[in-house]
């Protein structure tokens, strides 16, 4: 979101976080998925490495979508996705319940951080989250994109800006569907506190 608009979001964006730093591929398979669903429901999208493990897919949306509804999309779409391929795609907001498949986060929307395309990271070899045409996703991984690499990718042109598609309106009927998905973060939350509950109750001296 923009600082003059904190109410309107810009893009809905979905986090491809893979179960370990060596699986990119895995991570590109997921967002596969959630391309496909994007599609299906006439959204369009581009890609970005994180310069960390992982992708983030954004879809740019139009001015009047509110927070509210960009959240409840997202939710939608990752459900789906997740339903294409239970195997490898995950909604499990924590990580032991993802049991090694691929997170497709969609905690993104009012509120949730997120690496700017060109961003460096702290990290060995200095990455840097790059744009990525879909096509070429299977020819690229994270640490093609440094900050000794892209200078030389880039040059005079912005494949930030070129890829971005236009801006999408969000179906009312897939707003519904995500406001029926509960948040992953507060069901996550919950599923923490019933735990602890039941730990707690286990724990009891007998007789008490």
């Amino acid at each position: 979101m923009r600082a003059d608009r904190w109410d309107r979001p810009t893009d809905l964006v979905l986090d491809i976080d893979p179960p370990s730093s060596d699986a990119f591929a895995l991570a590109v398979e997921a967002a596969r998925l959630v391309h496909q669903v994007l599609i299906e429901a006439g959204l369009a999208a581009t890609v970005q490495t994180s310069a960390a493990k992982g992708l983030h897919v954004f879809v740019p949306l139009d001015a009047s979508t509110t927070i509210d509804d960009a959240a409840a999309v997202t939710r939608a779409i990752a459900a789906r996705a997740e339903r294409l391929d239970p195997a490898l795609a995950t909604t499990a907001f924590l990580k032991e319940e993802r049991g090694g498949r691929v997170f497709v986060d969609s905690s993104r929307a009012g509120g949730g951080t997120l690496v700017a395309a060109y961003s460096p990271r702290v990290r060995p070899g200095t990455p840097i989250s790059f744009p990525v045409a879909w096509e070429d996703l299977d020819r690229v991984a994270p640490n093609d994109f440094t900050l000794c690499t892209v200078p030389s990718l880039l040059g005079a042109t912005d494949p930030w800006r070129q890829l971005m598609p236009a801006p999408s309106l969000l179906s009312p009927a897939l707003v519904e569907e995500g406001r029926a998905i509960p948040v992953a973060r507060v069901q996550a939350m919950h599923a923490d506190l019933r735990r602890m509950r039941a730990q707690g109750r286990r724990s009891k001296p007998a007789g008490r």
